[in-house]
């Protein structure tokens, strides 16, 4: 369960880089962590027998989360070529919820992870869900907060660009990876 909570992915992604830069954490962490537990609800409460009765479903979100990951994937190798030292600073705007919005509820390999393959493992078993759930807010505060002790080693430009090629590179890979199984 942790391992699909815990996966590198776009939203992920944004979490740590937002908990680095220290803006908007709190709020990208909770809408994070509560979009998580409404789509692990959903899966819990039966998700899968929508599935079973449209089973292209599984491949049409496989497609497009792939090209979902391939985008994010190409906005980080763009960022890793262009490197510059993050503002570390919070600057009260929505614009990182919004995008924290966008990285939730627009991403199809959100839905793939919690409501396809949790809510097909858990279906119906709501302690599980509660399991589930814990674990995912528990990894979104530990990655959110826990990201500024990292934030001396991110003042440099070049551990931006690394750290953005990685993204760049597991999201294209990601992205590859779901198209091609399809």
């Amino acid at each position: 369960m942790m391992t699909l909570i815990v996966a590198i992915g776009a939203q992920n992604a944004f979490v740590l880089r937002q908990g680095l830069r220290r803006q908007a954490v709190g709020k990208v962490v909770a809408v994070c962590a509560i979009s998580d537990a409404i789509l692990v609800a959903v899966g819990v409460a039966g998700f899968g027998a929508i599935v079973r009765r449209w089973p292209q479903a599984i491949t049409v979100a496989a497609v497009v989360g792939g090209l979902f990951l391939l985008g994010y994937g190409f906005l980080a190798a763009r960022r890793a070529f262009q490197p510059s030292s993050m503002t570390v600073a919070d600057t009260g705007s929505n614009r990182p919820v919004l995008t924290a919005l966008a990285l939730t509820w627009l991403n199809p390999h959100v839905y793939l992870d919690t409501l396809l393959l949790l809510g097909s493992i858990a279906a119906g078993r709501w302690l599980f869900g509660v399991g589930a759930v814990t674990a995912s807010v528990t990894w979104f505060v530990a990655l959110g907060f826990g990201a500024r002790l990292l934030s001396p080693l991110f003042a440099k430009p070049r551990s931006w660009r690394v750290l953005d090629g990685l993204i760049a590179a597991v999201m294209i890979s990601l992205g590859v990876a779901l198209i091609a199984g399809w």
